[in-house]
């Protein structure tokens, strides 16, 4: 399988991490099965394959969809052979790229081609382009039409929230987070769930999380009561639940049968 990562264009770097590419022409005998991971980041995903879709759960999902904040783990089967595109984007670009309450994507995603008349033949194109290079100038011309159309401007308290959590790795309180922005605890809420897509304190809980599973990548630790104590969790035991709520299982069975070529989307390989 082969995978790689491209930078996005200059003018899309606010809103866009980077593309990532995953195909696999060769194929096998059987469907492959990925997990979501959540991240703290929405997306968005287009994939093509002569000989099926992708499926979460038992919903088929669109060729081109947009999908928000994810709060669990969850499983997506591939047929065998497949070629996908996806956009990481940053935890506010669902909002000033689409001009979308975050919250309504929240734990789901949206067939592209429905967003409005800019979108409706966008899976089209896609289809009918070549190379993946290529692709991947329809989806930048597409996002920075978008953010033209819409004219979303960033919620300046909310980002300078989000710039706090990400320096302290989430282990921040609420009241902090309020007293640095100004912001009343009802307000702060508000705002988060219409920019990011889920409250502050949840998006604390899952940069934690992450915080803890670079250090898993990395075998940074000597025992799992490290990860524990340098990411602020009570115990191991808080922990090893956080972890499973986040990726799905024991960061010992993640570690064991996941196979991580796309970050935060690991192929299930036990």
């Amino acid at each position: 399988m082969k995978h790689h990562i491209i930078q996005p264009a200059p003018d899309l770097r606010d809103y866009v991490k980077y593309f990532w590419v995953l195909e696999d022409n060769r194929g096998q005998a059987t469907s492959r099965r990925f997990q979501t991971i959540a991240d703290g980041s929405p997306g968005m995903i287009f994939h093509e394959s002569e000989n099926g879709s992708l499926y979460q759960f038992e919903k088929q999902l669109p060729s081109t969809f947009l999908y928000g904040q994810t709060t669990s783990a969850t499983e997506i089967k591939s047929p065998p052979a497949f070629r996908a595109i996806g956009i990481y984007l940053y935890p506010h670009a669902l909002k000033t790229i689409f001009g979308l309450p975050a919250s309504e994507l929240t734990n789901t995603c949206v067939d592209v081609t429905m967003l409005n008349s800019d979108s409706k033949y966008l899976t089209e194109r896609l289809i009918e382009t070549n190379s993946m290079q290529d692709k991947i100038s329809v989806l930048s011309t597409f996002l920075k039409q978008q953010i033209a159309c819409n004219s979303a401007t960033s919620d300046v308290d909310v980002m300078l929230a989000l710039s706090i959590i990400y320096r302290e790795k989430g282990a921040i309180s609420l009241c902090i987070l309020q007293e640095k922005t100004g912001l009343s605890e009802r307000a702060l809420e508000r705002r988060f769930q219409r920019v990011i897509g889920i409250s502050p304190l949840q998006f604390c809980r899952i940069v934690r999380f992450q915080s803890s599973l670079t250090q898993l990548r990395e075998n940074g630790f000597e025992k799992l009561s490290d990860i524990a104590y340098e990411n602020q969790y009570a115990d191991q035991s808080h922990f090893i639940r956080s972890f499973k709520e986040f990726a799905g299982d024991s960061p010992f069975r993640f570690q064991k049968k996941s196979s991580e070529l796309v970050e935060n989307f690991p192929e299930i390989i036990g």
